[in-house]
């Protein structure tokens, strides 16, 4: 009989920060935040970042589950740019 392997536990959802072509911000949320950086790159991401494509990851975050992400995520997007990389210097 074939041992399981153990149970790896939740994958966690990550709330990230890109700097876009002409300074803009874009926040999102995915599971692999490199491999959904290079989507955006190669136009394969958002209207948002093929009309501004990606320069840098800025800042990413950690959450539990798809929904605290989308969460975090829409409370981000509220920010005013100035606070939108402090958001992520912060406990939450």
């Amino acid at each position: 009989m074939p041992r399981s392997l153990p149970d790896p536990g939740p994958v966690p959802y990550w709330l990230y920060l890109l700097e876009c072509e002409g300074g803009v911000y874009y926040t999102g949320i995915a599971l692999d935040v490199e491999q959904r950086f290079f989507q955006h790159v190669f136009g394969l991401g958002a209207k948002f970042t093929r009309a501004r494509p990606p320069l840098r990851v800025l800042a990413a975050r950690p959450y539990p589950d798809k929904g605290a992400a989308l969460r975090a995520e829409i409370r981000v997007k509220a920010l005013p740019r100035a606070r939108k990389l402090a958001f992520f210097e912060t406990k939450d």
